[in-house]
């Protein structure tokens, strides 16, 4: 491939998944932004050695995972692995201007965001890739190393255990 073309497809990369990634990697780093900017960078730098016809048709897999690992690389070399804490919950303000209505809808993302961090950290994990990511099953399954079925059923339970317990604090 020339030299321009595989510029522009790395820059096209870079354009598409830079951000999804850093949000991705900041979560599974705690928060820390340097080393979740690292761990995007490292990844984007290692997409700059793969030859494109051996990632093009599953690029959002191979980011995602090649970043997964090397945030894993980075917490066991610091051997930091903390649980997420509320400011790593990203909230995001409401559009409707109404103050009663944006409380309500933050009370109750906020209540979400503190029910999904009592999940276990795995069930965590595929429910952002799912819902935040807008990955599918076998991207996530190609990502986590678990199989497609494994993925929904893990899918499944979590979001079946935060419903039941959205449903006890709303009662």
């Amino acid at each position: 491939m020339p030299g321009s073309d595989r510029a522009q497809w790395v820059e096209g990369a870079l354009e598409t998944y830079e951000r999804p990634l850093l949000r991705y990697a900041l979560r599974l780093c705690r928060g820390d932004l340097e080393r979740a900017r690292d761990a995007v960078q490292d990844t984007f730098l290692r997409l700059c050695n793969q030859p494109r016809e051996r990632v093009d048709d599953h690029l959002a897999q191979w980011l995602y995972t090649v970043c997964r690992n090397r945030v894993i690389e980075l917490l066991r070399k610091e051997g930091r692995m903390e649980p997420l804490s509320d400011a790593d919950l990203a909230v995001r303000p409401a559009t409707d201007p109404d103050p009663a209505a944006h409380t309500q809808h933050h009370d109750r993302l906020q209540a979400v965001a503190h029910l999904l961090a009592e999940l276990p950290e795995r069930q965590q994990e595929l429910i952002r890739l799912k819902f935040q990511e807008d990955l599918s099953y076998k991207q996530i399954s190609s990502i986590t190393a678990l199989s497609v079925s494994n993925v929904g059923f893990l899918l499944h339970t979590g979001i079946q255990t935060l419903r039941r317990r959205l449903r006890k604090l709303e009662a």
